[in-house]
Order: C-alpha cells, then structure tokens, then sequence
C-alpha cells in the first residue's frame, strides 16, 4: 500500500490507525454537541491534541441532509476566523470544504491536507488542490457528494475519483468511502453495507478514512439521536479497524482513542 503523509504524520502502510478530531464552526451541524464557537476553537483543539488526537480536521459548513445553507462567504469568514485562531499549534491540520473559494482562503493559512466530500469533481478546486501540493482526502463521490450507493457504486465512484486525482497530479491520496445519508436515494442499508465491505477499498491500494462518527446509520438501528450514538459508533470503528481504516474521523478523542489502542494491541497479538 502506498503511503501518505499529513504534515509530519503517516498515514497506512505500517504506520498505526490514525485518529482525526473534528473541529465544527458550523451550529447547523446534525450533532449540535460538536459545534464550536471560534472564541473555543483553541481550546478545543488543545484539548483534542491531549486526548490523543493525531490531526485536527477543520469545517466550517454543514453537509448533513436538511441542515440550513449558508452562503459560501460565510463558510470563508469562519474558516479565516478559525485558522487565525490556530496558527501556530503544533499538529497537522485539514480543512472540510467542498468550494473552490474557501479552498483558496484556507490555503492562506499553514494547512496540511485537503478534505474533499466532491470528490474533486469540481475541476476549478482540483486544479487549486493539485497546485496546493497538499495531501486530498477525497469522498467516494461521481457527480455529487455521497451519490454511490452500497458498495458496489461507492468502489466504481472511488476509482473515478483516482482518475480524477491522475488526471491532476495528485499523487497523496487518502480515500472515503463516504458512508453517510449524503443525497436522499441513499438508505440506511447502503451505509451497512459500505461498512460490512470496508476491507474491498483497500484494493484501491490508498490509505482508507473511517468517517461514521454518531451518523444516522446508527442512529437508525439504535433508535437513538446524534447525542446517544457514541457507543455504537465506537462498535462500529473498531470493526472497520479491523477491516483496514488507517484514519478514523471522529467527534469523540479520547474514547476513539483507547479504542484504537485496544484494537491496535488486539492485532499485535
């Protein structure tokens, strides 16, 4: 498996699972427990580098079906607000925009990676993301952001996307499969069943993200909202561990952290 690298830190191959804490501008978000106001932002993020995280992942727009649309300058304005906080700490940021223009903004900014739910389907952004020389993380995603279904289409979408990146010499590359209820034809079912296939990514020979952090899915089996998730999204990482996520995206540091511990001594054994 190819590597890559976020700042100083590796990401598959031999490197262990890596842990991405979400930082959240947005108070649109499907978990309002995540939303951070940019006079917290620093201290969030101090605090996230304490309980184990390995890189900070920075949004500032609600992409969650339903969640009330801002307009792009709003999206930029939090960002500058956010990162101007952040300079200077001494871990690798990403930032989770899917527009052109707040791509252009963050990049103002000491950023390290990329994080593209389009998938780079947007041929102004990935012209700015291959000229940035930065690490994408980049959603399984053919016209739309999540607009695979189960499996089956998400690995077609994902080869789209390594064709994409080819075609603009993106070279360090981390893939997500993209589970979530991203475009309203998805159902519960084919988020199941990226998770139940998660192993067959890993043919893409990319490092994989893990990104299910207290998402409906659960929520759908649980029958319980974004704030009662957290032990079943916990269940939920440790089997897509298992099954070859080198980054897990989270909500929660310090309890994905001892999990990923666990489950790394797990494995050593």
């Amino acid at each position: 498996m190819r590597t890559t690298r976020i700042g100083t830190i590796g990401i598959g191959g031999e490197n262990p699972v890596r842990l991405m804490g979400v930082i959240n501008t947005s108070p649109e978000s499907f978990f309002s427990g995540s939303f951070v106001p940019p006079d917290g932002v620093l201290a969030a993020a101090e605090r996230m580098i304490e309980e184990g995280a390995d890189i900070i992942d920075i949004g500032a727009r609600s992409t969650a079906p339903g969640s009330r649309e801002i307009p792009v300058s709003e999206e930029c304005e939090r960002l500058k607000r956010c990162l101007l906080e952040l300079e200077g700490l001494e871990i690798p940021i990403s930032v989770d925009t899917m527009h052109a223009e707040a791509l252009q903004v963050a990049l103002r900014y000491d950023i390290d990676a990329i994080n593209d739910i389009h998938g780079l389907a947007d041929e102004r952004y990935a012209m700015i993301a291959a000229e940035s020389g930065l690490p994408v993380i980049a959603m399984a995603a053919v016209a739309a952001p999540g607009d695979a279904r189960g499996a089956d289409e998400t690995m077609r979408a994902l080869a789209i996307v390594i064709e994409r990146c080819r075609q603009y010499g993106i070279e360090d590359l981390i893939l997500d499969p993209g589970v979530g209820r991203w475009v309203p034809e998805r159902t519960f079912e084919d988020d199941w069943d990226i998770c139940r296939r998660f192993s067959e990514f890993a043919t893409f020979g990319k490092p994989l993200l893990g990104a299910i952090s207290r998402k409906s899915f659960i929520g759908d089996l649980l029958g319980k909202p974004a704030e009662e998730r957290l032990s079943g999204t916990l269940a939920a990482t440790a089997l897509l561990i298992d099954s070859g996520a080198d980054m897990i995206r989270t909500h929660d540091i310090r309890e994905t952290a001892d999990l990923i511990k666990v489950c790394g001594e797990m494995r050593r054994r």
